[in-house]
């Protein structure tokens, strides 16, 4: 490919190699050049333009980058449409994203021109996330880089998560509380269901070797997960005794990942069996999850599996179980509007596009976010998407849509999560019917140190809320008409006082939108 500034005479035909303003017209860098520019351009008073010229054995940037996707684009991942020499792999499920070793650096060593970047290997990811991005950095890359780059690349890959039934069983000693058994239940469920399992939860037994091998038998379940009384510490004690006692093999005692040390990996027959570390009483993400994940995935898990966890896996300071630092404010803060629901109690017209002082409620919304200096907002559309997305047709946003928005909050507060940018570091998420919230709020929601932030007026919490990256993953995997008040226990959560009661608004019914109205 050839580069540089050459006279107009020679400019038909060539790719501009930057934007350009020529005359009463601005032409994007990669336009083709044709007469009518040519002619504009010299009747501007200019001699010459900075082009781009595909040379006999070139592929222009778009077609290299698919070429090469064509060839990454594993089991569960689709490639989107080129754009600007970019192509983007998109999960086609829920799973977990898998990386070939050393292949990366591979493709990435071929030509400077084209690049790979990609999701860290067992990320967990949605449906329709991201996980890599092939990038041409010209407009054009020889065809014999192509080649090599395509003989080192490997197929990537997203292993989806399978429907499987987990049994559980919890030992107990004298002082075990029934609260605690219920606690331990219900976490567990949720993690299951995440996964797209299902669980059930079989009558505790003491904490004895004898006791737990018989119940460890004459069960159906793809999976056993064995909550102990107390902690294991060695091969003689209880949950590694009673695996052998019934039949089976420990295959590891205690992992690389922190919080989730004290993990058992065990095997009855084809039946894993997972003695849980302490910390998976909490719902925060630790070692457990790893082992769930590959193994919903249909991923194996060995010794050698759960060695290789070490790297990484000392997991974020806000998924510990105790804070190690006191939190600062975040970097750069964006924010998600959720905006996708029917609001069955409204009647009539969707409830977003009810006018108040001049505009859509909605409007209001992400007025206020652009007069707080945020990036565009992410729009989370659903319910009548194309309405409420022209309603904001003069407004800069991103919009995105949740395709199993009526399945509840959850699923489209984990779309607008999903399209987070990754130079995020704190999501500020709203509700779409708050009309009235200030943008000063917004910005002292913002800047204020912590990891989740939120307004509160007269001792009631209110939205937006700010959640830290680090809570990304589990707002993600929220199911149903859940909020993200089921993952805020795992933080230290920080109040701002409000300048009113803004942030309570509420406008699902006729009612709250006709007090909005009397407002004035």
């Amino acid at each position: 490919m050839k580069f540089g500034p050459i006279p107009l005479a020679q400019a038909a035909g060539a790719l501009l190699a930057h934007g350009q303003q020529i005359g009463r017209r601005r032409l994007a860098k990669g336009h083709v050049l044709d007469a009518i520019d040519v002619a504009e351009a010299a009747a501007a008073g200019l001699i010459e333009l900075v082009v781009a010229r595909l040379e006999p054995g070139d592929v222009a940037e778009d077609a290299a980058a698919a070429a090469l996707a064509a060839v990454l684009a594993g089991p569960g991942l689709a490639a989107l449409a080129p754009v600007h020499g970019r192509v983007n792999l998109a999960a086609a499920a829920d799973g977990l994203f898998t990386v070939p070793p050393a292949m990366v650096a591979a493709v990435n060593a071929v030509d400077e021109a084209l690049t790979l970047a990609t999701l860290p290997a067992g990320t967990r990811v949605a449906g329709g996330a991201i996980v890599a991005t092939i990038k041409t950095i010209r407009y054009a890359v020889a065809q014999t880089a192509i080649d090599v780059a395509i003989a080192a690349a490997r197929p990537l890959a997203v292993a989806a998560f399978r429907p499987h039934h987990v049994a559980l069983i919890a030992t107990t000693l004298p002082g075990t509380s029934t609260k605690a058994l219920a606690k331990l239940e219900r976490v567990t469920a949720a993690r299951v269901a995440a996964l797209g399992g299902t669980m059930e939860m079989l009558p505790p037994c003491p904490h004895d070797s004898t006791a737990l091998a018989a119940r460890l038998t004459g069960h159906t379940a793809d999976l056993l997960l064995v909550a102990g009384a107390s902690a294991t510490v060695d091969r003689g004690d209880v949950i590694p005794q009673a695996i052998i006692a019934a039949g089976g093999m420990v295959e590891r005692l205690g992992m690389p990942v922190d919080p989730g040390n004290l993990l058992v990996l065990g095997r009855i027959g084809a039946c894993p069996v997972i003695g849980l570390p302490g910390c998976a009483k909490s719902p925060k993400r630790n070692g457990l999850d790893l082992v769930l994940e590959r193994l919903a995935a249909g991923l194996p898990v060995s010794a050698q599996t759960i060695a290789a966890m070490g790297d990484g896996g000392l997991l974020p300071e806000a998924e510990r179980p105790e804070p190690r630092a006191a939190a600062s404010a975040p970097g750069t803060v964006g924010a998600v509007v959720l905006a996708a629901g029917r609001a069955n109690r409204m009647g009539g017209p969707h409830k977003l596009l009810e006018m108040w002082r001049g505009e859509p409620i909605i409007a209001h919304v992400v007025g206020a976010i652009a007069a707080a200096g945020l990036p565009p907002p992410i729009v989370v559309l659903g319910h009548q998407g194309d309405a409420v997305q022209a309603a904001l047709a003069d407004r800069p946003a991103r919009f995105v849509t949740a395709a199993d928005w009526a399945d509840g909050m959850g699923r489209s507060l984990a779309a607008g999560i999903t399209a987070v940018p990754a130079d995020w570091d704190a999501a500020l998420v709203f509700l779409a019917d708050m009309p009235r919230i200030e943008s000063e709020l917004i910005t002292a929601l913002t800047r204020t140190p912590g990891q989740v932030v939120l307004p509160s007026w007269e001792s009631r919490r209110g939205h937006p809320v700010r959640w830290p990256r680090a809570a990304f993953a589990r707002l993600i995997g929220l199911v149903g008409d859940v909020g993200g008040r089921a993952v805020m226990d795992d933080f230290t959560v920080t109040s701002v006082p409000a300048p009113s009661d803004s942030v309570l608004d509420d406008i699902d019914t006729p009612a709250a939108l006709a007090a909005l109205r009397e407002r004035g």
